[in-house]
């Protein structure tokens, strides 16, 4: 009877039609960012296209997937995604368990979550921060991707607090059967934090991807920066060297439909993986909140 009220009917028309406009909203830009990448070129220079290409053309994608940097660039954020993803996981996981203990388990409780929590608030700056990835002999190498950035306080504060829901006494029976600490942390807490972990799988994939700042600053080739770097040269800087195009190609293509078709691939598997772990992330917006 409650779902059959007029109150009800209304609030429920109003919530599905904001959500839908709001959905509309955000699907706009990227269609039109995918119109302009099948557009010629007069019209994407003019600014005649809209929703719906003009003068269909694939040229754009063409010279895309022909230039070897942009797909060096694409495996080398598939390959930074795939291990910075994993390293943050099972170091976020790892610290968690012990950090999720009462003060009276584990003495030194307190003493570390102050330590995760002032490297939230404070950091040295960028210039020391650069010393040290020299002074690491990290510069111009793969590890500056994924190192530096490898123990994620936020992502592990989320394991932490859901750590904190599981029932006490499965853990308590492990202990009593003779089960240590960590075949406790493999074989009691890994199974059931699956959507755990699997949300902030979700967050530090989209972190590794969308990152672009430390492949500018520490890596000087083109050819071993992340696509987001690479997208940020092109579409930002317009430095189009690395796309080493011929005078005939500059006649048929224009700036605006290459980087919206480079724009466009490099959205695309965020968007292929996103709906497989989107009912994980609704999980994750009350991670760690107050249980009843």
């Amino acid at each position: 009877m409650y779902h059959k009220t007029l109150s009800y009917r209304i609030f429920n028309t109003l919530n599905t039609s904001g959500l839908i406009l709001l959905a509309i909203v955000c699907i706009i830009p990227l269609w039109h960012v995918l119109a302009i990448s099948f557009s010629a070129k007069s019209a994407a220079d003019a600014n005649l296209v809209g929703l719906w290409p003009v003068d269909f053309t694939t040229e754009a994608y063409k010279k895309t997937i022909n230039n070897p940097v942009f797909l060096g660039s694409i495996l080398v954020s598939i390959k930074r995604t795939i291990i910075g993803t994993a390293i943050t996981l099972v170091l976020a996981f790892l610290a968690a368990y012990p950090l999720s203990k009462e003060s009276t388990v584990f003495k030194a409780r307190t003493i570390y979550a102050w330590i995760f929590v002032f490297t939230m608030v404070f950091n040295g700056g960028l210039v020391p921060f650069y010393i040290v990835i020299q002074k690491l002999e990290l510069m111009n190498s793969f590890w500056v991707l994924v190192l530096p950035g490898a123990v994620n306080v936020y992502l592990t504060i989320l394991m932490l607090n859901f750590f904190r829901g599981i029932p006490k006494e499965l853990e308590e029976a492990a202990l009593i059967d003779g089960a240590g600490h960590f075949r406790t942390l493999f074989t009691i807490f890994l199974p059931v934090s699956l959507p755990a972990i699997a949300t902030l799988a979700l967050f530090s994939m989209v972190f590794h991807w969308n990152s672009w700042f430390d492949g500018l600053l520490y890596l000087h080739d083109a050819k071993s920066q992340p696509l987001a770097t690479f997208l940020q040269t092109v579409v930002i800087q317009r430095d189009m060297s690395t796309m080493s195009m011929s005078p005939k190609e500059m006649e048929l293509l224009s700036q605006k439909t290459v980087n919206a078709a480079q724009i466009f691939i490099g959205a695309l598997p965020i968007l292929v993986v996103y709906p497989f772990l989107q009912k994980y992330f609704v999980k994750g917006l009350v991670l760690g909140s107050v249980k009843e």
